[in-house]
């Protein structure tokens, strides 16, 4: 290619003017300072969002139970085992299920009574004998011979089979007692409940340490559970009282007779007494 051939390239335009650059004093110290501050709660607030977004993840996606602060504990309740009903025998239908003429429990009676919560020490006398209780053992907890007497023979007048209980006592002092009396059809345990043990206003049959009982007012109906009859059947020792306040209710569930009583020195607490029988309830249902 000759010189002549060659195009020649446009002049290149010239630089623009380079911008102005601020200028900036070096910040003071305290002002280094402030601004170190900042960057630290700066990055403090985005690591805190960042945990608390976690932390309520992981609260949402637990149990009541599993959350410190949350567990039921808290509000009174005590920490009861997962709950499961016994199986029952092949073929056998519910204690409610319509073709149940008699309300039977099927399952074994000593398998239907509450667990202890966690942390309780248990009552070893309630034990019995291969997890049944004597009558004497169970009549024993009322003050009166003659109660104790006109009682038993009523219970052998009704049938009674046999007797599965549990008791236990629980740091704050708490002792529980549960009774389960199984007889032979729930008519005869409807019969014993409303005209024996458990007329309104107060028990039909006094028990020791506890002179005088009358109807739980405060017990709210929300917890008594399907078709437990237990209606106006739970009591509260009225004051004035000994060293020890008594609680006690009565449940009518088919073929079975349950009694629970809970004392405590100074005052028996009111919640953990209504979730022992709404649970025991839910048992038995």
């Amino acid at each position: 290619m000759t010189e002549q051939q060659q195009t020649e390239l446009p002049p290149m335009p010239d630089a623009p003017p380079p911008l102005p650059i601020p200028v900036q004093e070096a910040p003071a110290k305290k002002d280094r300072r402030v601004l170190r501050a900042v960057l630290r709660w700066t990055a403090a607030v985005v690591v805190f969002a960042a945990v608390g977004a976690g932390t309520a993840y992981g609260i949402a996606g637990l149990d009541r139970t599993d959350v410190p602060g949350l567990r039921t504990q808290s509000d009174g309740r005590w920490d009861y085992p997962t709950l499961t009903r016994p199986p029952l025998p092949s073929g056998s239908p519910g204690p409610f299920a319509e073709e149940n003429k008699t309300g039977a429990h099927y399952a074994d009676l000593r398998a239907l009574v509450l667990p202890a919560p966690k942390g309780a020490s248990a009552d070893l006398r309630l034990r019995g004998a291969d997890g049944w209780l004597a009558a004497k053992d169970f009549l024993a907890q009322y003050a009166e011979q003659d109660a104790r007497k006109e009682l038993g023979q009523k219970l052998t007048d009704h049938g009674l089979r046999h007797i599965a209980a549990r008791g236990w006592t629980t740091p704050d002092g708490t002792h529980t007692r549960i009774y389960l009396l199984q007889f032979d059809t729930a008519a005869v345990v409807d019969d014993l409940f409303s005209g024996d043990v458990a007329p309104y206003g107060g028990p039909g049959y006094a028990l020791r340490g506890a002179a005088t009982s009358v109807a739980d007012e405060d017990f709210p109906s929300e917890a008594r559970v399907g078709q437990i009859t237990s209606s106006d059947s739970e009591y509260v020792e009225s004051k004035p009282y000994g060293a020890e306040q008594f609680r006690q209710a009565y449940l009518s569930a088919g073929d079975v007779l349950a009694v629970i009583v809970q004392s405590r020195k100074g005052a028996a607490k009111a919640v953990p007494f209504q979730q022992t029988v709404v649970l025991q309830s839910q048992l038995l249902g």
